[in-house]
């Protein structure tokens, strides 16, 4: 499967192909005040405003810093970009090694000698997962 592979920190992540429209280097993000914790604001793509999600709160596994990078995926309502602390790569994955606990993923693979967690971009754009206030603290992923 192809895939784009998302770094967010330490961790690294999937997203199939097919979902992302492209890459964004440094967005310059508003924030909105009345947002929910998972978006970090808006960003203009060529005149579009394109919300920014942080991916690791979506995951519940802490929070961004700031995203160097913003994969656009192809959503149900739209376009949004997802968080990332360095640059999206495209790789081949192969068949799973692991079932994944986190909510909006489907498995890990490995890729070169790190592993990456698949995520479910239907799950993880979910409106009701979007508009949950209870992430989990945790320190910020840089």
């Amino acid at each position: 499967m192809q895939a784009v592979l998302l770094p967010v920190g330490a961790d690294l992540y999937a997203l199939p192909i097919d979902w992302v429209g492209e890459v964004v280097a440094s967005p310059l993000v508003t924030q909105l005040v009345t947002a929910p914790p998972l978006v970090m604001g808006l960003f203009n793509l060529r005149g579009q405003i394109i919300p920014l999600l942080d991916t690791a709160a979506l995951l519940g596994v802490g929070r961004i810093g700031t995203a160097m990078f913003a994969a656009v995926l192809r959503g149900p309502q739209g376009p949004a970009g997802l968080a990332a602390t360095d640059r999206p790569q495209r790789a081949e994955l192969d068949s799973p090694i692991g079932p994944s606990d986190l909510y909006g993923t489907t498995g890990m693979f490995r890729v070169d000698h790190r592993v990456a967690v698949l995520l479910d971009p239907a799950l993880v754009l979910a409106t009701d997962r979007i508009g949950e206030s209870d992430v989990r603290p945790a320190g910020v992923v840089t």
